[in-house]
């Protein structure tokens, strides 16, 4: 199973999104939220609390 490029979530097969960058680098994303802080927003996902790649007081 696939896991979600910016919240590290587990991907239930049949759900979630697939994101593939002009460069042929595909990213996988369980919701539109993490799709849409990623790419259109490009926030880092070590800066947000509600992943699991937060480091606490990581701003650089």
């Amino acid at each position: 199973m696939a896991k979600c490029n910016f919240c590290e979530k587990t991907i239930r097969p049949g759900t979630g999104m697939m994101y593939v960058k002009k460069d042929g680098k595909v990213m996988h994303f369980c919701s539109m939220k993490c799709e849409k802080n990623r790419v259109k927003l490009g926030r880092r996902a070590k800066n947000l609390k509600w992943t699991k790649k937060y480091i606490k007081g990581g701003e650089s």
